[in-house]
């Protein structure tokens, strides 16, 4: 029954914090741990997808072991844990978690992280940074709902891993691409929705409206192959993305990732002006409780 009840909430697209409880909910992971304290910092809700907004909370398992939780308010489908600090504020990051919906279901998984940082906590302030590398090592646990299906286990490892892989080679040609005013990247997007309105147009011509459309995407001697029920102009994917993303745009699996992992997408493109943010000292201050 939970499993039924949890299918219709999805059916409300962007209802994340929806997703993420009926997640939590179903591994007990919602009831893990306690929070101790909860720092943030000082942007206004009207802001909470400014990259500068985050939270941390400080946390203690049942076996009374202590780590603490970065919340970037940019990214709400991640949580990035870190180990409870030394003497000297100094931690281990440990690794990110991700959670991410969509209308048919969602993507989960636990990715290892590698690095060092400071985290200073004061009776009303906490001071963070991360001045070294985030090294992302591999995914290794995740889980995949589609529709009324389950994947778990090896199956989900594979397919998690490999969608990863597809995702980095994507966010990594987009940045690599100029942006409008010529500049040598594309412009960074503080919301997926922005990122969504600028992005979609030049993946996916043939599903936007046609004022959306690049300008000459379609020329008199492309050539078209259909896969999952859309035709694609194989000569402008021939003309615009590398070697690499052809077969993956023309056998509509770039569409599937967008459809499915768009949070996902969104999170590989932006991680790294993320992690140079996160090399500043970041101020927090303590909620009330």
């Amino acid at each position: 029954m939970i499993f039924w009840a949890c299918g219709i909430l999805l059916l409300c697209a962007g209802c994340l914090s929806v997703v993420e409880k009926a997640g939590q909910t179903l591994d007990g992971s919602a009831f893990a741990e306690k929070k101790i304290a909860v720092y943030k910092t000082a942007v206004s809700k009207a802001k909470k997808n400014d990259p500068a907004s985050m939270e941390i909370w400080e946390t203690r398992n049942k076996a009374g072991e202590s780590s603490f939780l970065i919340m970037p308010g940019q990214f709400p489908s991640i949580k990035i844990r870190g180990s409870a600090p030394d003497s000297e504020g100094e931690f281990d990051l440990i690794s990110l978690d991700y959670l991410g919906g969509n209308t048919n279901g969602w993507n989960e998984y636990r990715l290892d992280l590698s690095g060092r940082g400071i985290i200073r906590l004061g009776e009303t302030t906490a001071a963070l940074s991360i001045p070294g590398e985030i090294e992302t090592i591999e995914i290794s646990w995740g889980r995949i709902r589609r529709y009324d299906t389950r994947i778990i286990g090896n199956d989900a490892l594979t397919s998690l891993r490999n969608r990863r892989e597809r995702l980095r080679a994507v966010a990594e040609w987009m940045n690599s691409l100029p942006n409008k005013d010529g500049e040598e990247n594309a412009p960074p997007q503080n919301s997926r929705k922005n990122f969504e309105k600028h992005w979609k147009p030049i993946l996916f011509p043939e599903i936007v409206s046609k004022k959306k459309r690049p300008e000459g995407w379609e020329r008199e001697d492309d050539q078209w192959v259909k896969a999952d029920d859309i035709r694609w102009n194989t000569g402008y994917t021939e003309r615009v993305f590398p070697e690499l993303l052809r077969e993956i745009r023309n056998s509509g699996a770039l569409l599937r990732d967008w459809e499915e992992a768009v949070e996902w997408l969104y999170v590989e493109y932006e991680w790294d002006r993320f992690t140079e943010f996160l090399s500043q000292e970041i101020v927090l201050y303590k909620a009330k409780r």
